[in-house]
């Protein structure tokens, strides 16, 4: 029989509730053939606050697994030896936090860090271009960035302490050629940044760039895929070794997983969605020489709220298929020799060559954040309007809407995970327990020494040992990254809404003359506030309805994300609007919403307000009896049609 090749490792990205609950997820998706872990984290853990602050009200185990402290991280992974596992973290501003709970961990298990295997995303760039769960400013995210570096090349070579992640920039609609780009100017920059830190010996260079991994997207265009991939893993080697010496072809390895597409998955027809994701896992494992070393797939109903694990283990399970019962790892590279291949791989080559040396001149990814933000938003809004006009087809969205029922849909409810409310009002019990039960001036050292390094310019001065001196005194999530918060302060990323598109619909053009002549009635343009509550960085839909509604002749009001609604309020009633749109995909809109509507009620702003995002229908309708004027779901894909909505809004409240 024909040797196979290894099969990538396989992992589900899980974690919701508590981290109990996701120890029992985590024990069954291992029981079912998973081989890696992939752990989210709630967006409290993210950002940086714990279950009792108010910032974090509403989102406290609703898109991931809360860890507060150590004593979640044992409970977490309990019966889960960290010496036999390859953990994948996805925390990004909080990284160096988690990591050292991880490593804490790891002592009380007696494990020595040089045996971990696993992966810190530790991408702090595209949070700022896409996903939003960045807290300080680019330097001192850059600082704590290289410390991890650093400590792994010390303590833990097993470890990937950087996971350059690719994947949110295709989310936030970069294309083939900006995903690589950008990718890899980030990749650029922090090595130097580390070359240049004095933390890491020149000699020890070359293991720090072997070290380095990358997360990537995968589309439906499965073959364009391909060539980007290969293209990718080309100008790494490339990089690695004419920039930094590398001389050892293992340590230039393109090294990636992946998490294909979601921004593709639809809400109508959702079981189409099945298709897509099989279609994009082929663009990470049909090449031998360019294949993924561990791929998660989302699942079939991600459009629709939680993936339940049934649906998880669906998407497993197509892993699982394609390894084991398909021929593919019993063949070299399928595209050797290829003719088409080699000259598409060419063009994005050169292509994504021209785009990386310009982010360079511009003084890396993460001096050109506020330029990198702008791109991702034009080329966003440029795929919508193709959406719109049916230049891109989108089954069962533009093309082939007519459907027979399904069964899968049938009842929503239940096609769905909810989070129980109540896991909220227990996390913060649990917190407000464990701080009463450690000594207060251990913590208070470890915070003071956590402040002293994090100011410090000294090479020898390392965040990453105070932090695990404050998780063995029982600091937590929070502590750690307030004590940081007054060393570094807090920053807000650009929201990249400059100008609209060239190419609207025709339908624009109405609408452009219906909000002239509101203008030339009342003296004003209709004017739109466009906010996010609450802690979700997920900003791409409200930056896409931000321009737009530029487009369609509004006057737009959009301060980014993280804002509280009490903030929102108060912009609202100084700025005069005449809309509020509220964008919600954490699952928080039951939260937050209602407290949004009563703060307009006493600040005495009559206004409409529409919610956008993952909201089950069953959750609208109690959205709509609180008074949200209209609530739209990603199968309001019409950008044109939700405007003239908006106009609608603003004329009748102006007759009125």
């Amino acid at each position: 029989m024909t040797d196979r090749a290894k099969p990538w490792v396989m992992r589900t990205y899980s974690g919701h509730s508590t981290a109990r609950a996701s120890n029992e997820l985590f024990r069954a998706n291992l029981a079912k053939g998973q081989t890696g872990l992939s752990i989210a984290f709630d967006l409290p853990t993210q950002t940086g606050y714990d279950p009792d602050d108010p910032n974090a009200a509403g989102e406290v185990g609703k898109v991931g697994v809360p860890v507060a402290h150590l004593g979640h991280l044992r409970e977490l992974f309990d019966g889960l030896p960290l010496g036999d596992m390859n953990t994948s973290m996805t925390i990004n501003a909080t990284a160096a936090w988690l990591w050292s709970l991880y490593l804490v961990l790891a002592e009380e298990q007696g494990l020595d860090p040089a045996a971990l295997a696993g992966t810190t995303q530790n991408d702090i760039v595209k949070e700022y271009l896409s996903r939003g769960t960045y807290i300080f400013a680019p330097e001192p995210s850059k600082r704590l960035i290289v410390d991890m570096i650093a400590y792994a090349e010390m303590h833990a070579p097993k470890w990937n302490p950087i996971n350059v992640c690719s994947y949110h920039l295709q989310e936030a609609g970069a294309t083939p050629v900006q995903e690589i780009a950008f990718a890899l100017a980030t990749a650029i920059d922090v090595l130097d940044a580390v070359a240049a830190s004095g933390k890491v010996a020149p000699s020890a260079m070359a293991s720090v760039v072997g070290r380095v991994s990358f997360f990537v997207n995968a589309g439906v265009r499965f073959v364009e895929e391909i060539a980007k991939l290969r293209s990718f893993t080309a100008l790494w080697d490339e990089i690695c070794r004419t920039r930094y010496g590398v001389e050892d072809p293992a340590k230039r390895r393109f090294r990636y997983g992946v998490q294909v597409n979601s921004l593709g998955l639809t809400e109508q027809q959702p079981e189409n969605n099945v298709a897509r994701i099989v279609l994009e896992m082929l663009g990470v494992t049909l090449s031998a020489d360019a294949r993924a070393r561990a791929v998660q797939l989302p699942a079939w109903n991600e459009a629709l709220g939680l993936p339940r694990p049934w649906d998880q283990q669906w998407s497993l399970r197509l892993q699982q298929v394609l390894a084991y019962e398909s021929d593919l790892l019993e063949y070299p590279d399928l595209f050797a020799g290829s003719v088409v291949m080699d000259a598409k791989v060419r063009e994005l080559t050169s292509a994504a060559r021209v785009e990386l040396d310009d982010v360079l001149a511009l003084g890396g990814a993460f001096a050109a954040v506020d330029e990198l933000k702008a791109r991702l938003v034009a080329s966003q809004a440029e795929r919508m309007a193709r959406i719109e006009s049916g230049e891109q087809v989108v089954v069962g969205v533009n093309r082939f809407t007519e459907t027979a029922p399904s069964p899968l849909t049938a009842d929503l409810d239940a096609a769905i995970l909810t989070v129980d409310p109540d896991v909220e009002r227990q996390l913060v019990a649990d917190v407000v327990a464990w701080r009463a039960t450690r000594e207060e001036g251990a913590v208070a050292a470890a915070l003071a020494e956590l402040a002293r390094v994090a100011a410090s310019d000294d090479p020898a001065d390392n965040v990453m040992v105070p932090s695990m001196a404050l998780a063995r005194a029982g600091g937590t999530t929070g502590e750690w990254a307030n004590c940081l918060r007054g060393v570094y302060g807090i920053y807000r990323a650009p929201t990249g809404v400059r100008g609209g598109v060239g190419h609207r619909a025709a339908g624009f053009a109405d609408l452009v003359a219906r909000s002239r002549a509101l203008q030339a009635r009342r003296g004003s343009p209709p004017r739109l506030l466009g906010a996010k509550p609450g802690l979700d960085g997920h900003s791409n839909g409200a930056e896409q309805i931000a321009v737009a509604a530029r487009d369609a002749g509004f006057e737009v009001v959009y301060q980014g994300i993280r804002l509280s609604p009490e903030e929102i309020v108060a912009v609202a009633r100084d700025a005069d609007v005449d809309v509020v749109g509220i964008s919600l995909l954490s699952g928080s809109h039951l939260a937050l919403v209602p407290r949004l509507l009563e703060g307009l009620a006493r600040a005495g702003v009559t206004v409409p307000v529409v919610v956008g995002g993952i909201v089950p229908e069953v959750d609208a309708v109690r959205l709509r009896a609180a008074g949200v004027a209209a609530v739209y779901t990603p199968k309001d894909f019409s950008l044109e049609a939700i405007m003239r909505d908006l106009l609608d809004l603003v004329e009748s409240s102006t007759t009125a």
